[in-house]
């Protein structure tokens, strides 16, 4: 199995409608994606964010299911229309564990 963390930081402009938009076409990757078995993104709530505002997590069953997910036409729009243009910085964490 394989566990990919995102964390976001958004630009101050960045409005909340934005955000919340960002997280709804996130998750509906879920049925656009195959190789997604499972996926969360929500606000962040925690005081040690580090000026990280949002999360998201997202479950493969492999390295090659990543990276399925991370050409796939659907991610690609979302990245480039609505995460980049509304993005201060970004935190990826990938790693794999045993089922």
């Amino acid at each position: 199995m394989l566990e990919h963390i995102v964390l976001f930081r958004f630009k101050p402009e960045t409005t909340a409608f934005t955000k919340e938009k960002i997280v709804s076409e996130l998750m509906a990757l879920k049925g656009k994606v195959p190789s997604i078995l499972d996926i969360s993104a929500g606000p962040n709530f925690s005081d040690r964010n580090q000026g990280f505002e949002y999360g998201l997590v997202v479950r493969f069953a492999d390295r090659q299911g990543l990276d399925a997910y991370q050409v796939h036409p659907d991610h690609q729009h979302i990245v480039h229309e609505l995460i980049r243009p509304a993005l201060a910085d970004i935190l990826a964490v990938d790693y794999e564990f045993p089922r």
